[in-house]
Parts: C-alpha cells; structure tokens; sequence
C-alpha cells in the first residue's frame, strides 16, 4: 500500500497501540491482584497500615503504567489531540505540517508550525504495519485538512 493510495478516514478517528495498552493494563491488573492477595495473606507482625501500603503501592504502580497505556492519536474535524503519558496537545488542523515515522525510532513523530515536533506515543513503531497506516492515513488527513489556504 502505496501512500498514495490511502485515502483519509472517516472522522472523528482514534490511534492507538495495540499491544502497548495490552501489555500496560494486563499489568497493571496483575500488579493489583497481586498487592491485594499480598495484603490479604501478609502474616503478622504486619499490621493494618502495611497491608493498605500494599495495595496503595500496587495502585500508584498501576496509575503509572494506566499513563503508558492512555496514549493515543485523536483526529476530528478541528484538528487532532495528542495524548502522551504525561502531557496533552491539541492542535488545530492548519498547525500540523506532517508525521514521520523513522525505523529507528520507537513512535511517530509530528511536526507543527511553530516549529515544534512531538512524538506520537500512540503511534509505535513496534507495531509496525499497523502503525505505517496509521502514519499515512494521518498524513492523508493532513494533506486533506491540514494545510494552509493561500490568501492573494
């Protein structure tokens, strides 16, 4: 498939890894249910407040990998929305110059304007061909969207 070949996508459109969110939320899970039964089956002299510090541990090691697997690429009519662990950008159409995805490198990046480039975690070069479309349908939503009318 061409890049020429591929047409936009309906929008509104959502980018997301695959396995990252599996990998992030099936660990997450398993660190609950593991802090929980540990909690739970802790012999004394451990005491009420270390089995809670258990399982509040458990749940911040959770919420970090919930930011890993939260990461995604939004697109719709105004513009698109950038969804990393810790930061969100939203940008409007007319500010996105172009995405790029290097083999080297673990995620898309995007380009803007003001000369900023961010990367795109939700866009993971890990996946491959599934994330090559996703890079040319956002290129084909840029082509079709994002690029400036000339005023005379």
């Amino acid at each position: 498939m061409s890049p020429e070949n591929v047409s936009p996508p309906p929008l509104p459109v959502v980018w997301r890894p695959r396995r990252g969110r599996i990998v992030a939320y099936g660990f997450a899970g398993l660190i609950m249910v593991g802090a929980v039964l540990l909690a739970i089956l802790l012999p004394p002299p451990f005491t009420l407040a270390d089995k809670i510090a258990m399982v509040i541990l458990g749940g911040v090691i959770a919420g970090v990998l919930h930011l890993l697997g939260r990461c995604r690429v939004e697109a719709d009519e105004q513009g698109i929305t950038v969804v990393n662990p810790l930061r969100v950008h939203r940008y409007e159409w007319p500010e996105v110059l172009g995405v790029t995805l290097t083999e080297s490198e673990p995620w898309a990046k995007i380009d803007f304007t003001d000369g900023a480039t961010i990367g795109a975690m939700g866009m993971q070069g890990s996946e491959k061909e599934r994330t090559v479309r996703q890079v040319r349908e956002l290129t084909a939503l840029i082509h079709e969207r994002g690029e400036a009318e000339e005023t005379r």
